[in-house]
């Protein structure tokens, strides 16, 4: 099956293909790469791009996603874009104004996924969507108790669609992944294949998630990279899972990850890695009291 085409629907309607190619990338990594590894994902499949005005890069990957389809490989209705509002433009006033800002970079109409990046306020999102400048609002990096202050909000005229947050067999969330299936909000996962990347946001003495034993195992007896089994773990629970490489090998071969299927034991086997370990810590915002790691989930 064409990867592009394996989607899970929203509840707004919408669908969001289950497999997203991340665009974010250190600072000392040139910009011009994100147009090339954008370009490199869609011809090899990938459909879901994900992005952000704090990525600093949409120009480069609007650009990637033009010229594909300028060459009539996509049209736009097949590509599903993701953008998120950054915590310095929460005021309601800037929050249309942050989306009308990565769209002139863009040089798209619309976009099919805007994001609030770390929990605060959700009314101005809605109207982004009734102005059609988005397709659907969702959030990102919120626990339980912040999801369902918004859910409980009273006069909300539409709920998130998806909850995007870390998410690996080191922090497998599974908590959280059961209270957004209850609510019919879809979880997306970031950091899928662990990340040491970025010493300003990663403790670089966190283990290197791709080395674990139990993956590299697996990975030899399904005759893939551990990197597919981390992946396929996600899709397999019911997850949104966003890849992030920037290597055409790696990009073509994450691709892979619909052809093949792990067994309900092995499944359990990859559960058992959980270890609350996160990458991502958000320690900058640690004193900000809508800091969403604090709580358990």
């Amino acid at each position: 099956m064409n990867p592009k085409q394996q989607t899970v629907k929203l509840n707004d309607g919408h669908f969001i293909p289950v497999l997203g190619f991340g665009t974010y990338a250190p600072r000392e990594v040139p910009k011009t790469k994100a147009a090339e590894a954008t370009k490199i994902a869609i011809d090899a499949g990938f459909r879901h791009i994900d992005s952000a005005s704090m990525y600093q890069n949409e120009e480069e990957v609007g650009l990637a996603i033009r010229s594909k389809i300028a060459e009539g490989i996509v049209k736009r209705d097949d590509i599903f874009y993701t953008t998120k509002l950054w915590c310095t433009f929460h005021r309601p006033e800037l929050v249309q104004f942050c989306l009308e800002q990565s769209l002139k970079k863009l040089q798209l109409p619309y976009v099919d996924l805007y994001l609030i990046h770390f929990p605060m306020s959700l009314k101005a999102m809605e109207k982004c969507k009734d102005a059609g400048l988005t397709k659907s609002i969702g959030v990102s990096n919120f626990n339980r108790r912040q999801l369902e202050k918004i859910l409980n909000k009273p006069g909300l005229k539409y709920k998130p669609v998806c909850n995007q947050v870390e998410c690996h067999p080191y922090l497998n969330q599974a908590k959280l992944l059961d209270f957004c299936k209850s609510k019919d909000i879809v979880l997306v996962a970031y950091s899928a294949l662990g990340s040491h990347r970025e010493k300003q946001w990663v403790d670089q003495k966190s283990p290197i998630l791709l080395d674990d034993p139990v993956l590299g195992s697996m990975a030899k007896k399904y005759k893939r990279t551990p990197a597919l089994i981390a992946l396929r773990y996600q899709l397999q629970r019911g997850v949104v899972v966003l890849a992030k490489s920037f290597t055409e090998k790696r990009i073509k071969e994450n691709i892979q990850v619909f052809e093949f299927q792990l067994t309900s034991e092995d499944m359990k086997v990859l559960d058992g890695l959980n270890k609350n370990i996160r990458y991502v810590s958000g320690c900058i915002f640690k004193d900000h009291p809508e800091f969403p790691f604090s709580d358990e989930y």
